[in-house]
């Protein structure tokens, strides 16, 4: 390091790490990442707590390793790569995202033995690429399909979603919120868009409280004075200024020689905000949204004209808003043939809890649904959003590609099994590299055993057994007996595509992390 500065290649302030040096650095920042998302892993994993430390000090309590990792702030250039592909892995298919962190770990964990025994780099590579290679026909081969079964499929989206909600707050009522979520899913018809499941989190009550209504629940209030119902609704979504009906007194300077000027001022002002008024009431409506303010005045003119008003409708509502009633967002008004209205059977107030809402039924986009959280703290429902938002985006990967797999540890059982055979017939040092890559693969029972207090090696080593003896064998790790038990019969599922975008994804960041032999950090820029 110090050559590299004194023959002058790197600026005063770089720093350098080369060799082992840098390898080793790479390994230890991404182990410990691994290990820190490790123990939430499972149906028995632990939450996190994540404080911040800004103004407000915000509380977030979670075990979505997407959502712990995104939160941390990490110096290490080697454990980035696996937030990265945490991240990936919660928005291609929203489950997985502990998974993937922990195998891509076990991977390099394993490899930084292979290197203390002079393997390269470059053949623990080939190895893990060829075992990569193996495990994923081996997935291919054993995955299940029962879309041409309507009843089969539904069983199997009840039981993935069942499977993902295991690991979450939401556990205790899973039965219910699996319910929740596949007729939610079911609803869209296979168009695969989320953005027609609308999800309202309301404290109070309890998580069981929570149900899905049919159509679309706006989380605002009514004007005065205006029509609580409406049949047969046409509707404007706005998002306009509706608020200068007074002179705005912060950022004007207006010279005048009496106050009865400022009298005409704002008369102009209001004569202009009339003249709006009315160019929307010319559209021939009977409700209209806006995404900003919407002050006395204006209000009072829809009231007389019996238009209901909805003020302050927050972006994603309002957005989802146009698309569910099959407008679009306008801020223009001179010409109402260029306007495309939005429109729905009928619109009322409704009241969850001790808050009013307005809800729309009857809409457009006929699959569009509302689901209404209910819980005791705000916390609980932030968690209980971010497991059923996980379980959505996994049902809606089923729904796009249906193979199904058990779960419990069982899928890895399988590929360790397969690679290890594999690497009985390869010649050379990649055979090493190849069973290391199973017992990486094998470390995820272990640590789902690990977490839930089970004793790990008598459980993992019968699984093993169960595998060798019985091919079609569907044992996994069943955490509440504690013991192995039959997948089919516990109905612990896992969808294809996110077992699938685990594997390839861990095996590339720790390839990746792997070629790494040098670390150059870059000199501050200084300030001038």
């Amino acid at each position: 390091m110090a050559m590299s500065q004194q023959s002058g290649i790197l600026g005063h302030g770089a720093s350098e790490e080369r060799g082992e040096n840098a390898r080793l650095a790479s390994f230890v920042g991404a182990v410990a990442i691994a290990d820190l998302v490790k123990s939430t892993l499972g149906p028995k994993g632990m939450d996190k707590i994540l404080q911040s430390m800004s103004q407000g000090q915000n509380v977030t309590i979670t075990n979505d390793g997407a959502t712990i990792l995104k939160s941390i702030y990490i110096d290490n250039p080697a454990a980035k790569v696996l937030v990265d592909i945490s991240k990936v892995q919660d928005d291609e298919v929203g489950d997985g995202t502990t998974s993937v962190v922990v195998l891509a770990g076990e991977l390099l964990r394993e490899a930084e033995q292979l290197v203390a025994q002079k393997i390269h780099p470059m053949t623990i590579i080939a190895g893990y690429r060829e075992a990569c290679d193996c495990a994923r026909k081996v997935l291919e081969t054993v995955a299940m399909d029962n879309r041409a079964d309507e009843d089969a499929f539904r069983l199997d989206l009840l039981n993935i979603a069942r499977t993902t909600l295991s690991s979450k707050i939401l556990t205790g009522d899973k039965d219910h919120f699996a319910r929740l979520a596949v007729d939610a899913i079911m609803r869209l018809k296979g168009s695969g868009n989320l953005e027609a499941i609308h999800i309202i989190k309301k404290t109070g009550g309890t998580l069981r409280e929570s149900f899905l209504d049919e159509g679309f629940i706006l989380d605002k209030k009514i004007g005065v004075g205006q029509p609580k119902r409406i049949e047969n609704a046409r509707i404007l979504v706005a998002n306009t200024a509706m608020d200068t009906d007074k002179i705005k007194i912060y950022g004007a300077r207006v010279r005048v020689d009496s106050m009865s000027k400022v009298a005409e001022i704002e008369e102009a002002e209001k004569s202009k905000m009339k003249e709006k008024v009315n160019q929307i009431i010319g559209h021939d409506i009977t409700c209209f949204i806006n995404r900003q303010l919407i002050y006395n005045f204006p209000e009072e003119i829809f009231a007389d004209a019996g238009i209901m008003a909805i003020e302050h409708a927050d972006f994603d509502g309002i957005e989802n808003l146009a698309l569910v009633l099959g407008g679009e967002i306008t801020s223009t008004f001179d010409d109402p043939t260029n306007v495309k209205l939005g429109s729905c059977k009928l619109i009322e107030e409704i009241m969850i809890g001790e808050d009013r809402l307005i809800h729309f039924s009857g809409v457009q986009l006929g699959e569009a649904c509302t689901i209404v959280l209910r819980g005791a703290s705000t916390h609980i429902l932030e968690e209980a959003d971010r497991s059923l938002h996980d379980a959505l985006c996994v049902l809606q990967a089923t729904v796009k590609d249906s193979r199904v797999i058990y779960g419990g540890g069982w899928p890895e059982m399988k590929m360790a099994k397969a690679v290890e055979e594999l690497a009985g017939k390869t010649p050379g040092k990649k055979s090493l590299a190849m069973e290391a890559f199973a017992r990486a693969l094998r470390s995820l029972p272990t640590i789902i055993c690990d977490n839930a207090g089970l004793d790990s090696a008598e459980i993992v080593s019968n699984l093993r057994a169960a595998h060798g003896a019985d091919p079609e064998s569907r044992m996994g790790v069943d955490v509440v007996l504690g013991e192995s038990g039959d997948m089919n019969k516990l109905g612990v599922f896992e969808c294809f595509r996110v077992k699938q975008q685990i594997l390839t994804s861990a095996t590339e960041a720790s390839e990746m992390i792997l070629r790494v032999d040098d670390i150059i950090r870059c000199a501050p820029r200084r300030r001038q």
